[in-house]
């Protein structure tokens, strides 16, 4: 089995990958398409400790599954039914016992692992193992070049459940690589002045055929005048121009995976370079509001109603061969892996 493994010396082409053991409770993928997010480019890039199979975003077939012994009928049933079918998935693996869990919280499970980021084997690779529970069968009407930005959607999706809407807010979108390009279309979707700011004007054709306000990041004033700031940039440039951008008693989503120096763990996070003066969030009590992984179901219903647009985002599709210099080339908004 080939996949592309994150090793001490950087990627490589494993041409001789163990197949993939499945324990109770999981299920086999055959993956169609992987799509490649900024957590593989950092790994890619020495930015992380994980080591091993990298990748957590795909669409693909279940081949193979193995029920847990005490797992309730129709929870058998409903997986019974996913063999032989397109699914998707999410990449947080949960222990299913802890207190978060059993709040019906498993994205934040104390004994979380994350699919090719920390503690678990990823999706690029020729056959990968899941639990059943992460996977959701694909609509038949949902293109495999769609179905395979379920996760990052859902993402994105999740930012927009982070704050209510009341009157028409004022909402500006921070970053336009794909997770911010993905963000402006789901708020677009709100009762709300919507705009995105970013630095790269060949990306502002996307927001012009989408009929989306768009800016360069240096010619807007910080007026402190915008109800809601989502962070998308991942950048302490980023988190300062949100509490310059955001009014009093408003609300910056931080939609990144990036953090300060000194917090968390080198597998979750690449860390800034600088700290960030966080005084304004004191003085103008602001909600600072972290947003991570959100519904795949409702990222799929999304992507149903053609709310969001995801294929002009494909900048590129290789072949597994070509991967790993793919992953790192610079310019692309979303590269897809053919499997």
């Amino acid at each position: 089995m080939r996949a592309i493994r994150a090793t001490d010396n950087g990627l490589i082409l494993d041409t001789a990958a163990g197949a993939p053991t499945l324990s109770p409770g999981e299920g086999l993928v055959r993956p169609i398409l992987v799509g490649v997010s900024r957590a593989d480019i950092d790994i890619a890039k020495g930015r992380s400790g994980f080591r091993g199979i990298i990748g957590h975003e795909f669409v693909g077939v279940l081949e193979e599954l193995l029920p847990a012994p005490d797992a309730a009928p129709a929870a058998v049933e409903r997986a019974s039914k996913l063999r032989g079918k397109r699914v998707v998935g999410s990449m947080t693996i949960a222990c299913g016992k802890c207190d978060m869990c059993k709040a019906g919280l498993p994205t934040h499970c104390r004994q979380r692992a994350m699919m090719g980021i920390m503690g678990r084997d990823g999706c690029f690779a020729e056959r990968f193992a899941i639990p059943l529970s992460n996977l959701h069968a694909v609509p038949d009407a949902i293109p495999d070049e769609q179905a395979v930005f379920a996760e990052p959607l859902a993402a994105a999706a999740h930012a927009r459940s982070m704050f209510r809407v009341e009157g028409k807010p004022f909402i500006t979108v921070l970053g336009d690589g794909r997770m911010g390009l993905l963000t402006v279309q789901v708020m677009a979707r709100l009762n709300a002045s919507v705009r995105l700011l970013g630095r790269h004007p060949e990306k502002f054709g996307l927001c012009e055929r989408w009929s989306i306000k768009h800016r360069h990041i240096d010619e807007v004033g910080r007026r402190q005048d915008q109800d809601v700031v989502v962070d998308c940039t991942g950048t302490p440039e980023g988190l300062e121009l949100a509490m310059a951008l955001v009014r009093p008693r408003g609300k910056i989503i931080l939609r990144t995976s990036s953090m300060a120096p000194g917090v968390g763990g080198p597998a979750l996070a690449t860390p800034w370079s600088r700290a960030v003066d966080l005084s304004p969030i004191v003085h103008n009590e602001v909600d600072l509001i972290g947003a991570h992984a959100g519904s795949i179901a409702e990222a799929l219903t999304i992507l149903t109603r053609k709310d969001v647009l995801v294929e002009p985002l494909i900048t590129r599709k290789v072949r597994l061969e070509s991967a790993i210099e793919a992953i790192t080339m610079p310019g692309a908004i979303k590269t897809l892996i053919a499997m």
